[in-house]
């Protein structure tokens, strides 16, 4: 079969669940332009800023898609590419995508606050509590895996450090003509991708060699400046052009699998056991991003909430957003489908350099078919994919100083803690722990379980935005089912986990994987307590009346 086949039928369908199942979500959440978002209602210049629906869409596109959507799919090819391809399209439209979408939705009828503080208004304050402290805690590994991750690839392809520092400056200087000097945003943006991608060539030209721990403490300060300045300076305009970049991978890719319409060798169903263990859940949990990820939740409602301008612009952003990385899923599937199944192995080796090289060449291949050298292919990959994996690692950042301070915020104090207030108490706590493990080298012991920590994110999110609407007297079955089903991966996932720590004698990852199951648990009584409280009292309202 022709890859080009599949592609096309990922992208029919992503289609018609944006237009019908779109709209259908819009309904159910009540979504309203006449509303003022909390970027108008509370504009403060650091946070709150107001943002053009397609600048707001590269930022949180940027910033969901970085790495993971990639390695995902392609470590998950193992189960064979046909489980993987349906858990990308139905997840992605029936459960990634109503995440996204809700959780930006829940977040700006909450004052553009985290799901954290829907959790507590509706759940209580020790269930807001309990959540946040895992968000941190979460979000402090992603800033430290990343960090490894970005300074691994500087160090390997030095063209991509010459070219990610000069969409710094890039990026400042075109937030200052598009919100100081009022630049049409048309005209700042020609000539802002122009230069992205003389950027791209001056790295190429240009390489920067340096030790991988330099360039950690490097990210470290970056991320640092990036948390704690006004976000129209650096973090929105670079997101907004670095998603070019991978509209361009993308694109890129797409037609080269149209024209060039690669064969599928890989196996399409393997075994419900192979060497990353049982397809449920594992299959589930390893794909993350391309078809669900708690991290979008936080993304979606803590920096993006707060820039939203109007709340129609949430249907394109969140769940467009959510189809455009299953897209992107899909094109990683690919890129692993089309290979045998020995140069898969060989790829996902020790030695064969990883997914992320995998994709590099399969992507190179892909553009050689429209004419492009398939050495400038792979290389152009390997920079975008670089970029967002840069992406991701200062949009954690800033997202792990929004959990510290929500932490410490209490609603019924006159006046709040100075750490609740000051953003750089909070940005240095999660640098420096982030920093710390990142240049101790734990990470690498907490990683396993970070796909179910994400996904238990997503969970909880979906678990939040049931109760708020249940509260609202709303039908949630479209969040309720799919907030279930992520319960029983997540927790059947741990489980897993559990054992198989217990059994190698890995305690503290053990220790850790159990600790995930009570905040899992604790936080699901009481939330489905409190539905059950709620359905009740409106039955006895309903029989009462009549």
């Amino acid at each position: 079969m022709g890859a080009a086949y599949l592609l096309l039928l990922a992208l029919i369908l992503f289609i018609l669940a944006y237009i019908f199942y779109g709209r259908f979500i819009s309904r159910r959440l009540g979504v309203d332009n006449s509303r003022p978002t909390p970027s108008h209602t509370m504009t403060d210049g650091v946070d709150y800023v107001p943002a053009k629906a397609p600048i707001l869409f590269g930022h949180h596109f940027a910033s969901i898609a970085g790495a993971a959507p990639i390695i995902g799919p392609i470590t998950a090819a193992v189960f064979g590419w046909v489980p993987v391809f349906l858990w990308i399209i139905f997840g992605a439209i029936l459960i990634g995508g109503v995440h996204d979408f809700s959780s930006i939705i829940s977040s700006i009828r909450h004052e553009g606050k985290s799901i954290g503080e829907i959790i507590e208004e509706h759940v209580g304050r020790k269930g807001k509590q309990l959540f946040l402290v895992f968000s941190w805690s979460t979000l402090v590994l992603v800033v430290a895996v990343f960090a490894i991750v970005v300074a691994k690839t500087f160090v390997s392809v030095p063209a991509s450090a010459t070219a990610s520092i000069l969409f710094l400056l890039l990026a400042l200087l075109f937030g200052v003509a598009i919100y100081r000097f009022h630049i049409h945003i048309g005209v700042a943006t020609l000539i802002g991708v122009t230069l992205l991608f003389t950027c791209v060539y001056l790295g190429i030209l240009f390489p920067i060699h340096l030790p991988m721990n330099v360039w950690i403490y490097f990210l470290l300060a970056y991320i640092f400046i990036a948390s704690v300045t006004p976000v129209w300076i650096l973090l929105q305009p670079r997101d907004y052009l670095n998603s070019f970049l991978l509209y361009a991978l993308i694109l890129g890719a797409v037609l080269g699998i149209f024209i060039g319409n690669p064969k599928v060798h890989l196996v399409a169903y393997s075994a419900f056991h192979a060497d990353l263990g049982y397809l449920f859940p594992i299959l589930f949990v390893t794909v993350a991003c391309g078809a669900i990820s708690g991290f979008h939740s936080l993304v979606g409602s803590g920096t993006t909430a707060k820039q939203l301008d109007k709340e129609s612009d949430a249907r394109i952003i969140g769940y467009g957003g959510m189809l455009t990385e299953g897209l992107l899923a899909v094109v990683a599937l690919t890129a692993a489908a089309v290979l045998m199944h020995s140069k898969y192995s060989a790829f996902l080796s020790k030695t064969g350099g990883g997914p992320i090289t995998l994709f590099s060449t399969s992507v190179g291949n892909f553009m050689a078919a429209l004419g492009i050298p398939q050495h400038v292919g792979v290389t152009f990959a390997a920079l975008a994919v670089s970029a967002f994996a840069l992406t991701s690692l200062d949009t954690a950042t800033r997202l792990s100083r929004y959990a510290f301070q929500e932490f410490f915020e209490n609603h019924q104090a006159e006046k709040q803690s100075i750490l609740a207030k000051n953003r750089f108490i909070g940005t240095t706590f999660s640098v420096f722990f982030g920093g710390l493990l990142a240049l101790s080298g734990q990470w690498k012991a907490i990683w396993p379980i970070f796909g179910a920590a994400n996904q238990l994110l997503a969970a909880l999110a979906l678990l939040a935005v049931s109760v708020w609407l249940a509260q609202l007297g709303k039908k949630n079955a479209f969040t309720r089912y799919p907030m279930i089903f992520m319960f029983a991966v997540t927790i059947t996932a741990l489980i897993n986990l559990i054992i198989k720590n217990i059994l190698t004698k890995d305690y503290l990852l053990a220790f850790m994987a159990v600790m995930l199951l009570l905040v899992a648990v604790i936080l699901a009584v009481q939330a489905f307590s409190k539905m059950r409280s709620m359905h009740n009292k409106l039955n006895t309202q309903t029989a009462e009346a009549k």
